[in-house]
């Protein structure tokens, strides 16, 4: 029997707010159901955490990361890991996107191993929405 056949049931509990958006990705998208959908950003989500365990060696990268600037205590541990990781993190940029939301972009270089390291400890801060790592590698000069 194929792995994918084989249906376990599990509950979730989500905001509305989160909720409303994926039913509306659901509808544009096409889904016929929720279960579908959560299916598909499952396989996303698995494919994404593939390639970042792909990350090492020497990289050029930026992270992307939008956050609840109200959560208590989430600017101080940004700027926390920020600090501990001075010598990988070369310049951050700031933005307001609304009252309650910000965006921080990240340029970082060092190894792959820590930029990714780097990226799943924001990405693990409560109030952090999203968070996004894009490197490329830098080619050694001969």
């Amino acid at each position: 029997m194929n792995p994918e056949s084989e249906l376990s049931r599990i509950g979730i509990s989500l905001p509305k707010n989160l909720l409303d958006k994926f039913d509306g990705i659901i509808s544009a998208r096409g889904y016929s159901s929720r279960s579908e959908g959560i299916r598909d950003a499952i396989r996303s989500y698995i494919t994404y955490y593939k390639w970042m365990s792909d990350v090492r060696g020497e990289r050029q990268g930026v992270i992307t990361m939008v956050y609840d600037h109200d959560q208590r205590g989430l600017l101080q541990t940004i700027t926390d890991i920020q600090h501990e990781y001075i010598h990988t993190i070369q310049a951050s940029m700031h933005a307001h996107l609304s009252h309650d939301q910000c965006m921080e972009v990240i340029l970082l270089r060092g190894d792959g191993a820590v930029l990714k390291t780097i990226a799943e400890r924001l990405m693990s801060q409560k109030g952090v929405e999203s968070v996004k790592l894009t490197t490329i590698p830098i080619e050694k000069e001969d």
